[in-house]
């Protein structure tokens, strides 16, 4: 008796427990990706080589294999069997231990092939002239609590480091130091006698200039009349024709606020 009705699935049991088993070649473990087949114990699955799906292996502890699975994902109404992949015989040549070292040596490779976030680089401030560099003056305070760093972090000042001879090792940069704090010391008076020095001398220098800044306008304004009574005279054309070998009149004057004549 024939009919129209489309085929559908059976219901299969949540453990599959039947005795079929493909004819088709077993499928070995070792050949298949890492990031394909999960092989903890108790929860052993693998992709099926047929449809692509995660279905669990069933048979562990005597013939492993695929257990019958759909092609489609669950849920999917009128599903279809994998033929080709269910029953499967599986060959376990890898052991759990073994493929959770490759599973592990695998992910570095995976994480190098995605693509990264690219930071933008962070600008940096050109250098500046040798010219526009501001030197520090060395101050014995300075150095002194470089030498005290020093001491806390080297081992030679410490006296722990011995040389071959049982001796301790003397520390250049130690030395260096103490020989620069006792010069800087002894030369801090006379250094502040000169700082102080320069300090009064450019107050003074100070007090000058701005003394002397009104002068010039002053000087202007006192032999302002003079200066434009010598322009308006010397604007004046004499009477009669004007001589042929004498030298030009000047035009033009001095004072820097008023205009040619």
């Amino acid at each position: 008796m024939t009919t129209t009705a489309t085929p559908t699935a059976r219901k299969r049991c949540r453990k599959t427990r039947t005795k079929r088993v493909n004819p088709r070649p077993p499928i070995l473990a070792s050949t298949v990706a890492v990031t394909e087949i999960d092989l903890a114990p108790g929860r052993e699955h693998m992709v099926c080589p047929e449809c692509r799906t995660w279905c669990p292996i069933t048979g562990m502890t005597g013939t492993p294999k695929l257990v019958p699975h759909h092609t489609d994902p669950a849920g999917t109404p009128n599903p279809r069997r994998c033929m080709a992949g269910s029953d499967r015989r599986v060959t376990i040549d890898i052991t759990a231990d073994r493929w959770r070292t490759q599973l592990v040596e695998a992910r570095p490779t995976t994480v190098s092939r995605r693509a990264t976030k690219v930071l933008p680089k962070p600008k940096t401030a050109p250098a500046p002239a040798a010219s526009q560099l501001t030197p520090v003056p060395l101050a014995a305070e300075t150095v002194r609590l470089a030498f005290r760093r020093h001491q806390q972090q080297c081992q030679a000042c410490k006296g722990k480091l011995k040389g071959r001879d049982g001796l301790p090792l003397p520390c250049r940069d130690g030395e260096r130091l103490a020989i620069t704090f006792l010069r800087l010391l002894r030369q801090e008076p006379r250094r502040r006698a000169v700082r102080d020095f320069f300090a009064q001398e450019r107050r003074r220098l100070d007090r000058q200039y701005a003394a002397a800044a009104p002068t010039r306008p002053t000087q202007w304004s006192a032999v302002l009349p003079q200066v434009e009574d010598a322009d308006t005279r010397r604007a004046q054309l004499p009477v009669g024709d004007a001589p042929t070998e004498s030298p030009v009149v000047p035009r033009t004057t001095l004072h820097p606020g008023r205009p040619a004549a």
